[in-house]
């Protein structure tokens, strides 16, 4: 490549022996559950096997990034999925967890070096969560691997 030109890395969704690490909050389960399983259906479709996804629950949003840093740290995962969701009610509760959550995932992701998809919805009721939870959670598939694929070309680029 010479000096004029320049360099580009191009998305690459390519999941063959990626490892995944997903951490699903309960609270809200049936939201969850739909999260995860458009997840893990874009993960396969991506070429992920499912023997190098693992997933942890955990109580609610709240508990996400302490076990999102956890299995970042154990350096087995390539990249992380946070899934959950936070549905406003008639408290200022809903803005706490939906603050803290999400810099916390963002915190982790900074300080690890891991990527992370972020996948826990913050919506004003429970049909706004049930109607975005299949894309969300096949859309953190598609980032968990461009970003697992993006930090190796990155690295192998040194």
């Amino acid at each position: 490549m010479s000096d004029s030109e320049t360099f580009e890395y191009k998305p690459d969704l390519d999941g063959t022996a990626l490892r995944i690490g997903i951490v699903v909050g309960r609270f809200n389960q049936d939201i969850g559950d739909g999260l995860l399983s458009a997840c893990t259906a874009e993960l396969a479709k991506l070429g992920v096997a499912n023997g190098d996804i693992e997933v942890v629950t955990v109580p609610g949003a709240l508990e996400i990034p302490l076990a999102l840093q956890k299995l970042a740290g154990t350096g087995r995962f390539d990249a992380l999925v946070a899934l959950g969701a936070v549905i406003r009610g008639e408290t200022y509760h809903f803005e706490v967890v939906s603050n803290q959550s999400a810099d916390g995932v963002a915190m982790v992701q900074l300080d690890t070096g891991v990527p992370i998809a972020n996948g826990i919805l913050t919506t004003n009721d429970d049909d706004q969560a049930e109607a975005r939870m299949h894309e969300k959670g096949a859309d953190c598939a598609r980032v968990a691997v461009e970003m697992a694929n993006l930090m190796q070309a990155i690295d192998e680029e040194q």
